[in-house]
């Protein structure tokens, strides 16, 4: 049964009132960048209308926007990472540079985690911020539930490490 164009855009607005909130608290939790995670999460809903019939006839279309999510996430950084490496060989070539910069002590959990791996970072991010099971955080991220296991426990480990004595699954939990 097809829906006529009326019908589609009503469904489709049910979706976004729904889910819009998770997908910018996803995408401000993958990349760090609050005022980034709002455009990601209206592109990634745009991104998702396009493609509407699909969306809706997938097994979990929340899911799948977690996904496209995710991959907008990771287009994002791998630019942003791009960019500072052009900035990086920029200042390279200058003359007064600092050998010895003054970097704070404090590691605050956004910080830790834009430290992480992307895979390792969405799969702490999703099972512990957004409480997924390793199945529905496998189908968001289109990896096996063996990745995601591993990637999760490496990940809380890196937190752990990097948080020293703060507990990280607390601080992850926390960022609801």
């Amino acid at each position: 049964m097809d829906l006529d164009v009326g019908d589609a855009a009503a469904e489709f607005q049910d979706f976004f009132e729904r889910h819009y909130a998770e997908l910018a608290r996803l995408a401000h939790l993958l990349t760090g960048e609050r005022d980034a995670a709002d455009d990601l999460a209206a592109d990634a809903l745009v991104a998702l209308w396009h493609r509407w019939d699909r969306v809706r006839a997938a097994e979990h279309p929340s899911a799948y926007a977690r996904g496209v999510v995710a991959n907008m996430a990771r287009s994002r950084i791998r630019s942003a990472v791009r960019e500072r490496r052009r900035v990086a060989l920029f200042w390279a070539h200058r003359s007064e540079r600092v050998d010895d910069p003054d970097v704070p002590a404090i590691v605050d959990i956004q910080g830790a985690l834009r430290i992480l791996p992307f895979r390792k970072r969405a799969c702490v991010v999703l099972r512990h911020a957004f409480d997924l099971s390793e199945r529905d955080t496998a189908l968001a991220l289109g990896i096996s539930v063996g990745t995601v296991k591993s990637q999760t426990s490496k990940g809380m480990a890196e937190l752990k490490r990097l948080l020293g004595s703060r507990t990280a699954t607390e601080l992850v939990g926390g960022m609801r």
